[in-house]
């Protein structure tokens, strides 16, 4: 599917595991950033907005590498986003059941393969920043994307592919060893 910011109800129709091209506008935050929109607000529209993850290098006003960063770590720091109006988030890794039960009925998580970093920023504009002070990793860009190509890791629904392939994982194993992941046989 493509997607175009800011997002609307449009996201509610995306399942887990579905494949979608974003672009429009991203902003960028990682652990610092969120910290300092929980304090002094959000200084971008959060309506319809997409957050990516991402701590960017930037060198002469071009993005050179804006591979995603493990959105885990945000988990605590995100339901404020999405009570704003955020609808999407994007990074690696999955995010914890607090999200994914914020974002039931309203946002998605994004996922980006890491490792992937020179790929993302081919198909990014740099448009501007926000809280520059905190350093070129943990301020806000602000970063026009060009059908960024990215899977539905959580859905609106609840539909969780991180949840999903470790409880497969985790069957197979047992199968394959006759023993729980983690307990001696």
């Amino acid at each position: 599917m493509n997607l175009t910011t800011p997002l609307g109800d449009e996201v509610l129709d995306l399942r887990a595991g579905d494949e979608a091209a974003l672009s429009g506008t991203v902003y960028t935050a990682r652990d610092e950033a969120h910290l300092r929109m929980m304090e002094a607000g959000i200084p971008f529209d959060p309506r319809g907005a997409v957050v990516y993850h991402c701590g960017p290098v930037v060198q002469d006003g071009q993005i050179v590498a804006a591979g995603p960063t493990t959105s885990a770590r945000m988990d605590a720091l995100t339901g404020f986003l999405l009570d704003a109006g955020v609808r999407a988030l994007i990074g690696k890794g999955g995010m914890g059941p607090q999200v994914v039960e914020q974002l039931r009925g309203r946002g998605v998580y994004l996922t980006f393969t890491g490792g992937c970093a020179a790929l993302a920023a081919a198909h990014m504009t740099l448009r501007g920043v926000y809280f520059e002070d905190l350093g070129m990793a943990e301020a806000i860009w602000v970063i026009g994307v060009d059908r960024l190509p990215l899977v539905v890791g959580i859905d609106a629904h609840g539909g969780d592919l991180f949840e999903t392939v470790r409880q497969k994982a985790k069957a197979q194993f047992k199968q394959q060893f006759n023993t729980e992941p983690g307990n001696d046989p």
